[in-house]
């Protein structure tokens, strides 16, 4: 049964590759996981555009997130606005798509969130350091300063 791969499988492939698998395997393992769909042509033109948005967001090699980190330390601290009570404490926490959008909104390079790692939950107005996970031997501290809005 040739299906397409949704989701990294070890020892079978990547997200987007296309293989030829044992019915039972398919229909008992990978399909009901969500790991693969059955190949058609209409799900093949859907992998085709969910690669290629993959593609834009994935860091290529170590030159490029060395390239990235030191746009990143060029920005220097980036600020994002939070609604805060009239007492000066914020309405939640700052997430992780959060910080993304104002590093985007300063000027910095498109991120995909699940590269920010915070270093405790920020529920405060102020400077926070944030680590982005460019590559697996290429990290960069952000400095995120928090103000408020009301």
């Amino acid at each position: 049964m040739k299906i397409i791969l949704t989701a990294d499988v070890s020892g079978l492939g990547e997200s987007g590759d296309i293989v030829d698998v044992k019915d039972g395997y398919a229909r008992n393992y990978l399909l009901p996981r969500g790991l693969a769909i059955v190949a058609t042509k209409g799900a093949q033109k859907q992998i085709e555009t969910i690669r290629r948005v993959q593609e834009a967001r994935r860091v290529r090699n170590l030159e490029h997130a060395r390239e990235l980190r030191q746009q990143l330390l060029d920005l220097g601290p980036v600020t994002l606005t939070a609604k805060v009570s009239p007492q000066g404490k914020l309405f939640g926490s700052v997430t992780t798509g959060d910080i993304v959008a104002a590093v985007r909104k300063a000027g910095g390079p498109n991120l995909d969130k699940r590269m920010v790692s915070l270093r405790g939950h920020i529920k405060s107005l102020g400077k926070h350091v944030v680590d982005v996970q460019l590559h697996p031997d290429v990290t960069a501290a952000v400095s995120v300063r928090v103000a408020g809005e009301q």
